[in-house]
């Protein structure tokens, strides 16, 4: 889970990348849910950094400034497009890889970086430039997740024994580790709220077949499990990973079941009623990434190629490609409905895209 790629591809945790991965091979469980899609055309604004090969945005705040990374065929650099679209590029000195991970309402972003040994660390960077370096006690791989608005950071590290556990750094550097209740296999960070609410999920490896749980980790640090409910002609849920929460505490992510089919979408209500969801494609897998304060929810889904989809509060999806796409990969909605993420055309090269609210 702690081994970054080092060429042009989304740069998440490989835990999640991997699960991904194997969710797009499955069939499609029937659940025979009501969907309302259509394409629509929206105003799309293409982007890359200058010198970029490739171009992988991350997360946006309520603004419009950007961050994520781009590679110059040499190294790989952390950038802030702002709202004007101009760019900002950093990196950590010596660094051959920096990259931004989440922006929050100020301006301060998190990310990591490697060493010379190609060790992850974790890093804050202030509005004005400044670089920090940071680490939990005993972590051999640090990976920022997301920074909310007081400037408290949540994410995953690695210990000696290659187990992962969650992080809170606070804006003073200090850092707090946990562990989901019940997880003996690692726990893994995936989003956070304004208000310090961390989602994730966990590894059960007691016995066969070692199932993923997600959880919500209140701001107390109190820690509340689900997972999807049974399904009497698709039976029981074998994986539960959220992806992102909202201020109003709604979850969304992705799971499947135990009949091996395709990965499903779910938004859970703060109150604990699940809905799950699929996009428009039949034996496809949907992966929910990004819910904004309103409920809106984007993400991307696979199987009738790579696309984009927006779902709306009331539950209506709509698929969305910037011109010429071949792949759309939606990663972060702000509190306008604005989205950004990457795309490729036909020659595979990454670029970062911006989409208007419609």
């Amino acid at each position: 889970m702690t081994t970054h790629p080092l060429f042009a591809a989304p740069m998440v945790p490989m835990s999640r990348q991997n699960a991904r991965l194997a969710l797009s091979l499955l069939a499609l469980c029937t659940l025979g849910l009501r969907l309302s899609a259509s394409a629509q055309k929206s105003a799309f604004t293409k982007f890359d950094p200058p010198g970029s090969i490739s171009t992988i945005p991350n997360s946006m705040n309520r603004s419009g400034a950007i961050t994520g990374y781009y590679f110059d065929g040499n190294i790989f650099h952390g950038f802030l497009r702002s709202r004007d679209g101009t760019f900002t590029t950093f990196e950590f000195p010596g660094a051959p890889t920096t990259a931004g991970a989440s922006i929050n309402a100020a301006g301060v972003i998190t990310g990591f970086y490697f060493d010379g040994n190609l060790v992850a660390h974790g890093f804050v960077r202030s509005p004005d430039g400044a670089l920090t370096s940071f680490d939990p006690v005993g972590s051999v791989d640090t990976e920022p997740i997301s920074i909310n608005p007081g400037g408290e950071i949540s994410g995953i590290y690695s210990d000696a024994n290659h187990v992962s556990h969650g992080f809170l750094r606070d804006p003073d550097g200090a850092i707090t580790s946990f562990d989901a209740l019940d997880s003996n296999g690692g726990t893994i960070v995936t989003g956070m709220s304004p208000s310090g609410e961390i989602t994730g999920y966990y590894n059960d490896w007691d016995e066969p077949p070692y199932p993923q749980h997600g959880f919500v980790r209140s701001r107390d640090g109190t820690y509340t499990a689900f997972d999807l409910p049974a399904c009497s002609s698709c039976g029981n849920v074998l994986s539960t990973m959220p992806s992102a929460i909202n201020p109003a505490g709604e979850t969304i992510g992705s799971f499947y079941r135990d009949d091996f089919g395709a990965a499903h979408g779910f938004l859970r209500e703060s109150d604990g009623e699940i809905t799950p969801f699929n996009a428009p494609c039949a034996g496809g897998s949907t992966f929910p990434n990004s819910i904004n304060a309103a409920g809106v929810i984007t993400g991307d889904y696979l199987g009738c190629g790579a696309h984009g989809f927006v779902r709306d509060r009331d539950g209506k999806i709509t698929t969305f490609d910037p011109p010429r796409s071949t792949r759309t990969f939606p990663t972060s909605i702000n509190a306008a409905g604005a989205i950004t993420g990457w795309f490729t055309y036909a020659h595979s090269k990454e670029h970062g895209f911006l989409r208007s609210p419609d």
